[in-house]
């Protein structure tokens, strides 16, 4: 392992963004609910996620009667960007505010626009959760930190795509969670999974229900917090099939957190590796691997060879 940081990869130590996370979080927890309320919903909840772009995140188009609109983060310039289809837009300027103001910013920009649309104003799986119209205790914004934040997501997403070329069965879209905060894959057997017992604080049981309705390999970067208090990536199986948990996880630095029940790979081991996308596709297809063998997925009909820019996978 090399001990320089590749500066593609660049360094993100969870203690010194804390506060700007916290905010950001919320803030995208603002937008999603836009999204999640104004779109029919969407097998595991696929209609609320955000996607990567190469500016920042967006909603994607939402519906809106006969136009749609859209809202995208820009963390290069730092704005808030709401477009709507028939050519309208307004923004305004992301920087050091609470997650009230914020609040009240977007809600005034749609209203401008004529986007009439009432989200549920309190938080998504976090502890202590205050109401966006009333949270002047989350106010930061480190322009920086945010702008690195988005060069991982960019290169998560790049390696993520790849990874999800190798697989013919269902699959999700390389795609963001706001209420955990996490850039998400996930493949599916194509077997419906136990009823899942709930219990995700501040997240009704019906949705997670929902969500893993069917038996999943799923992984994902998620900027750390609580029991790894680092930035990492994650892979679990749902449900875990006995022997999950020893299987052996590529690179070397990969481990299984007992506290989590998932694989865990410290993103510094990927950014100071010597080649960070190989590194972290190892860790995709042998955690994938790890669940795939152990639970008896139909792997001949599943999987095929990771696709290649214009080259027709052969049949």
């Amino acid at each position: 392992m090399n001990t320089t940081s590749n500066p593609r990869w660049p360094e993100l130590p969870t203690a010194a963004w804390r506060d700007t996370c916290a905010t950001l979080q919320l803030w995208t927890q603002i937008v999603g609910k836009i999204r999640l309320t104004k779109s029919p919903w969407l097998n595991h909840s696929w209609h609320v996620t955000l996607y990567v772009t190469a500016r920042g995140l967006t909603t994607s188009p939402i519906p809106d009667g006969d136009r749609t609109f859209q809202i995208d983060f820009d963390f290069i310039d730092h704005i808030l960007l709401i477009s709507t289809s028939d050519g309208t837009a307004r923004q305004f300027a992301l920087v050091p505010q609470s997650v009230a103001s914020f609040y009240a910013a977007v809600t005034a920009n749609l209203k401008d626009l004529g986007v009439d649309v009432a989200i549920e104003e309190m938080p998504n799986e976090l502890p202590a959760p205050i109401r966006f119209s009333q949270d002047t205790q989350h106010a930061s914004y480190d322009a920086e930190a945010v702008r690195r934040f988005h060069q991982i997501l960019v290169n998560c997403d790049r390696v993520f795509k790849q990874f999800r070329t190798g697989f013919l069965g269902k699959a999700s879209p390389v795609h963001f969670f706001w209420g955990s905060f996490d850039l998400a894959v996930t493949r599916f057997s194509g077997r419906r999974a136990p009823r899942h017992p709930g219990g995700v604080p501040h997240l009704p049981d019906a949705v997670v229900q929902e969500a893993y309705s069917h038996e999943v390999s799923s992984a994902g970067f998620w900027p750390g917090g609580g029991a790894i208090d680092y930035p990492a990536f994650y892979s679990y199986a749902y449900p875990e099939p006995a022997g999950y948990r020893s299987m052996p996880v590529r690179p070397e630095a990969a481990f299984f957190s007992e506290a989590l029940g998932e694989f865990i790979l410290p993103y510094d081991a990927v950014r100071t590796a010597a080649d960070p996308d190989k590194a972290l596709l190892d860790f995709l297809l042998s955690s994938y691997e790890a669940a795939a063998i152990n639970a008896g997925w139909n792997r001949d009909a599943l999987e095929c060879a990771l696709g290649k820019p214009d080259v027709v996978r052969k049949v």
